[in-house]
């Protein structure tokens, strides 16, 4: 299977959070650099692909002490056009953590308007901002769901 198709199947967006299961850590190849790796996707896709400067970030998002990295598709202009791949559910996040032994697995890809990364009871977590029906609402404020990842998973604190 090429990269791209690897890529496709893993990045599958759904309307909602899409979770890996801890399971599948163990038959997940490892990344040497999630930024490289989708670039170099991004790069075969579109014609030419722009990167803004909050493509990726790169911090430590589950209190483990290592950096792992966060890829924002709002920030990729493809062919001319930012945001390409942002609806009215928001743009696609896929998030990285980066193994004890080297390289990096995405856990997770979320179809989100934004997130806030605070500390909640001495833990860094996700303050994810997304569609009002992901909360099961009608009204137009957005979601607001508040995540940790723990092991190699996004477990859901609370949402409103």
């Amino acid at each position: 299977m090429t990269a791209v198709k690897k890529f496709l199947v893993v990045a599958l967006y759904l309307a909602a959070l899409v979770f890996v299961p801890a399971s599948s850590f163990a038959q997940q190849q490892l990344l040497s650099d999630p930024e490289i790796y989708e670039k170099d996707h991004f790069r075969q896709q579109c014609g030419t692909a722009d990167f803004g400067p909050d493509f990726i970030r790169r911090f430590d998002i589950n209190n483990d002490g290592i950096i792992d990295a966060v890829a924002n598709h709002a920030e990729l202009t493809c062919n001319g056009a930012k945001g390409s791949a942002c609806d009215e559910d928001g743009c696609p996040y896929n998030f990285y953590l980066q193994a004890k032994e080297g390289g990096y697995f995405m856990i997770a890809t979320a179809r989100i308007y934004g997130y806030d990364f605070v500390k909640y009871f001495g833990n860094m977590v996700f303050m994810l901002k997304m569609h009002p029906r992901f909360c099961d609402r009608t009204d137009t404020e957005p979601c607001v769901m508040r995540v940790r990842v723990r092991g190699g998973r996004f477990v859901t604190i609370s949402k409103k």
